[in-house]
């Protein structure tokens, strides 16, 4: 009868390990499929940390942006959007012009 038991046992804990394995591999291939849009554009003019924070500010006034990541050294910003959401290139180079930025595009 304990033979019984430990054989029902191991086959019950081996269920559970294939079934913990395969909600984690299905949640990782669930997380890849719905990864971030961004974008980075290229910004002329920043020049120091308070430039930084300015972009970065106005940039996450809008709805329709979850992360904004400046680098002054390589003078870009990479916007991350919110799942299906983007702004229009007119709309990126509206708010960095008012803010006295040139805008490139082509920044990859």
């Amino acid at each position: 009868m304990a033979v019984g038991h430990l054989t029902i046992w191991c086959i019950s804990r081996s269920m559970k390990m294939k079934a913990i394995l395969l909600t984690v591999l299905l949640s990782t291939f669930s997380f890849a499929a719905h990864a971030a849009q961004t974008e980075t554009v290229g910004v002329k003019g920043m020049v120091c940390s308070f430039c930084a924070q300015g972009i970065t500010k106005k940039f996450k006034e809008q709805p329709e942006v979850e992360n904004v990541d400046v680098s002054l050294e390589n003078k870009y910003v990479k916007l991350t959007y919110k799942d299906g959401k983007t702004l229009s290139h007119d709309k990126i180079e509206s708010l960095l012009k008012e803010a006295g930025y040139e805008v490139s595009f082509d920044k990859k």
